[in-house]
């Protein structure tokens, strides 16, 4: 038997800080007020300092002694050692869904690749959400897959990278809204191979999408810093 803990204040106001800066509502480079955060939250400053230090371990914030937390930087350094990890992290996961699960029986798996295709489908790609309602569509997939393989330690490996490659990825949908398409391409292309039982070309479609958005990432953070 498993028993899920729920959330604690600190991991509620951490995802609402970090989902303003994934959003880029929240900007690099600026300091997050301990006291005006707990005033708008309505929260214990205590408890606004446990999120800060939370979202320290997630990358998403630095915290200075004297200047408080503000938030990090995106920097070709930091987004080549997210990628190098994180691609290998997912093709890890889709080895162990095919090392466990045939492809015809990933019937459930395949649902879930539809949904994505349907909710990118539907979207009008200049709609304020759309670049989030994507993100949480495409890690609605990796969460199934989660449950397929039922490895704890990949799955929260994976899901602490999830804030910094969600930032990532809002930057590059954000600016190129065609990437939305990419995406559902992507998806159908990891489809076809499991259900291929085809770990290679599955790893081989992992590795692909994930250099595509390193170098997208890659060539913002150029454009901007010029």
């Amino acid at each position: 038997m498993r028993f899920e803990a729920p959330e604690s204040l600190s991991e509620q106001i951490a995802q609402h800080i970090g989902q303003r800066v994934v959003v880029r509502d929240l900007k690099p480079g600026e300091r997050i007020q301990e006291l005006k955060v707990a005033g708008e939250l309505n929260v214990s400053r205590g408890s606004v300092r446990e999120a800060l230090l939370i979202l320290e371990r997630r990358h998403l914030v630095d915290i200075f002694p004297r200047r408080g937390a503000v938030v990090s930087e995106l920097t070709a350094h930091s987004v080549n050692a997210l990628y190098d990890i994180y691609i290998d992290l997912l093709c890890m996961l889709g080895r162990k869904v095919l090392e466990r699960w045939p492809g015809n029986e990933l019937g459930g798996l395949m649902s879930q690749v539809e949904e994505l295709r349907a909710v990118i489908d539907a979207l009008n790609s200049n709609a304020d959400d759309a670049a989030e309602r994507v993100i949480e569509a495409g890690f609605g997939v990796v969460q199934y897959a989660y449950r397929l393989v039922d490895n704890p330690f990949l799955q929260e490996t994976l899901e602490n990278f999830r804030p910094a490659i969600s930032r990532t990825y809002y930057v590059a949908l954000e600016h190129f809204r065609g990437e939305m398409a990419e995406t559902a391409t992507f998806f159908r292309h990891l489809a076809d191979a499991a259900l291929q039982n085809d770990p290679a070309r599955l790893q081989q479609a992992i590795r692909e999408f994930g250099e595509h958005q390193r170098q997208l990432v890659l060539s913002i953070l150029t454009e901007e810093s010029a």
